[in-house]
């Protein structure tokens, strides 16, 4: 009788899944806003879904740096002391700061437009070493083409970043190289900190008919204060962030960061299955959401076509 609950024990045992062994990731942002927090939520969804479970096998430890790049470089050197199983940086200076401060622990970062630009891996395809990741680089020729398509007499775009965030240094080199395709000219107005975005997107008034915004973490941050101007000078106001569209932002084609971030977890999931994050090829998020605010448009002056309304993935009234 013994025999056979034994048998019947090892049995069931083979029929259940693997249990996930226990294990830690350290998540890290150089600040808080609506896209990366849900590229955080998307990360842990997709570990969950593949077993493992905060509270139970996993530890799930999030820090921001509050936009403040020397914070960012202390959290990264903790999380290297630390030790954790995988380290997620979700945008650029925070990816930065992570790969500079270990060689040994896996890095996965997120939310990284131009991840050889930022000199985080030498190649897309075998990036070797500790560190892989997801890149969100932005679709501008499109951006540029829905802005034209919005507003047609359309001739010099406004360019809003943080000159000291190398995400948008390069996003600006693919932006002045699409613009003058589309027969554009882009004027900069550079904020090196939340407090400045106001008065930068102030400078603006006057020298451009739109202002474009990337997805820079410090502009967005502080979106408010340049959507306040845009609406009193009656400047169209565009974002390359989807979640920015409903805090005042007339129009943004782009990723929903949630989806980014559930992409950026499965290859969380590979590294803790045993994959070398050097072997696994640097990724583009996939997906394209095109969001559009009928009430921001109105209150810069504009009103949206019906060629855009009628392929939008959500209009906000």
């Amino acid at each position: 009788m013994r025999s056979v609950l034994l048998a019947l024990a090892a049995s069931l045992a083979l029929s259940l899944p693997a249990k996930a062994d226990d294990v830690t990731v350290a998540v890290t942002a150089i600040v808080e806003h609506p896209a990366l927090d849900a590229a955080r939520k998307g990360v842990l969804d997709a570990l969950t879904a593949a077993g493992y479970k905060e509270g139970e096998n996993l530890k799930f430890v999030f820090e921001s740096a509050q936009g403040n790049p020397a914070t960012a470089a202390q959290i990264a050197r903790q999380f290297a002391g630390d030790e954790p199983n995988v380290i997620v940086p979700i945008s650029t200076p925070s990816a930065q700061a992570v790969v500079s401060s270990t060689r040994d622990i896996p890095v996965v970062f997120t939310a990284v437009s131009d991840p050889l630009g930022a000199q985080l891996v030498k190649n897309m395809d075998k990036p070797g070493g500790n560190v892989t990741g997801l890149s969100d680089m932005s679709p501008v020729a499109e951006h540029l083409a829905l802005i034209k398509e919005i507003l047609p007499d359309v001739k010099t775009i406004g360019y809003l970043y943080n000159s000291g965030e190398a995400n948008s240094v390069s996003l600006l080199a693919v932006l002045q190289a699409e613009a003058e395709k589309a027969g554009l000219k882009v004027v900069e107005s550079a904020a090196t900190k939340s407090a400045e975005v106001q008065g930068a997107a102030r400078a603006l008034v006057g020298r451009a008919d739109a202002i474009y915004i990337p997805t820079d973490n410090t502009i967005i941050s502080a979106l408010e204060g340049a959507v306040a101007v845009a609406e009193e000078s009656k400047l169209p106001l565009f974002t390359a962030d989807t979640d920015s569209v409903s805090r005042g932002s007339i129009a943004a084609l782009g990723f929903n960061y949630y989806d980014v971030g559930k992409q950026t977890g499965e290859i969380v999931v590979r590294v803790l299955k045993g994959e070398n994050p050097g072997d696994i090829a640097v990724k583009t998020a996939a997906g394209s959401d095109l969001v559009v605010n009928k009430a921001a448009a109105q209150k810069m002056g504009v009103t949206l076509p019906e060629s855009v309304l009628s392929r939008a993935n959500k209009v906000i009234e």
